[in-house]
């Protein structure tokens, strides 16, 4: 049972439903988006000062297609939300999102209600913005914790250290296996995807071998985002964010989201001369996930967690 009491129904039932659904959105369809479909709602959420990354979408989509829904009015998309399922006991709510055109319509709770059925039983995590927080918890959210956005133009430090290295193919599955320890479910497929998406930069800290952290930064609408970085220790995430930004004009911002109460994280970042700009609330409808919440250091995105 999902937290809006819905028993998971199929796609073509929650089409019908979504085309009557009440509270000023009769004629509502809601339906699963296509890639195209997704690249305009990514510009909103840009609009919306989400500052995605610019190629986001290419490697969203296909972590779980069905997993994307727009909800139209016509020939219009006026709605999206997205509930992409990681495995059978984990999935992940972003992109809630209504046209400011037509928001206070209904648009948006008829949209949740076609889309969340795909989690089915799953525990359902989301990153809200602390003004959505008593929505989400009324749909029987709970919170988890803050996670603060820094930004800022990184202050330079010493050369990299010799043991980070560039990622490679070569690295891939050692990653995927190192990442499962930071991450709710196995997501290798959209690991392999977002270390060697176009204008994304990899590193990877290797100790005897083994990797000890990694971590990614890609172009945004504005500047750049890390995320993930993940290490084992805050050495290892201060040789990865340094090697990491190494490359970055002297004009370039960068922005990575640090959960709390990491505070090797935010000394790091403020270390760095990045400065907390911005929080969300991390909030699951089941219980916590378990995973190695001291090596993360930057979630990978808010968007799909």
């Amino acid at each position: 049972m999902n937290p809006l009491g819905e028993a998971p129904q199929s796609p073509a039932a929650v089409e019908r439903a979504a085309g009557s659904t009440p509270g000023g959105a009769g004629g509502l369809t809601v339906t699963a988006a296509s890639l195209e479909d997704w690249h305009q709602v990514a510009g909103w959420a840009a609009e919306e000062g989400w500052n995605p990354g610019r190629g986001d979408v290419a490697c969203f989509h296909p972590t779980d297609p069905a997993g994307f829904f727009i909800g139209r009015l016509g020939d219009r998309t006026l709605s999206a939300v997205s509930i992409v399922n990681y495995s059978e006991q984990y999935a992940f709510l972003g992109y809630y999102l209504v046209h400011p055109d037509h928001r206070r319509q209904g648009l948006g709770l008829a949209t949740w209600r076609a889309a969340f059925p795909h989690a089915g039983t799953r525990t359902v995590g989301l990153d809200a913005v602390p003004e959505q927080q008593p929505t989400y918890m009324r749909a029987g959210f709970k919170s988890a914790n803050d996670t603060l956005r820094y930004g800022g133009r990184p202050e330079r430090s010493a050369a990299p250290a010799p043991d980070v290295v560039a990622v490679t193919a070569a690295h891939t599955e050692a990653i995927a296996a190192y990442d499962r320890q930071c991450f709710p479910a196995d997501r290798r497929a959209f690991v392999a995807r977002w270390l060697t998406a176009a204008g994304h930069v990899a590193y990877a800290r290797l100790r005897e071998g083994h990797i000890s952290g990694y971590g990614v930064i890609r172009p945004a609408r504005d500047g750049h985002r890390i995320g993930p970085l993940f290490a084992d220790t805050p050495e290892d995430a201060e040789a990865l964010f340094d090697a990491l930004t190494a490359h970055l004009g002297p004009e370039d911002e960068v922005s990575i989201d640090i959960p709390e109460p990491q505070h090797a994280a935010g000394a790091l970042a403020t270390a760095r001369g990045l400065e907390a700009r911005s929080h969300t609330v991390r909030m699951y409808t089941g219980p916590v996930p378990e995973i190695r919440a001291e090596r993360t250091f930057g979630v990978t995105t808010l968007e799909l967690g």
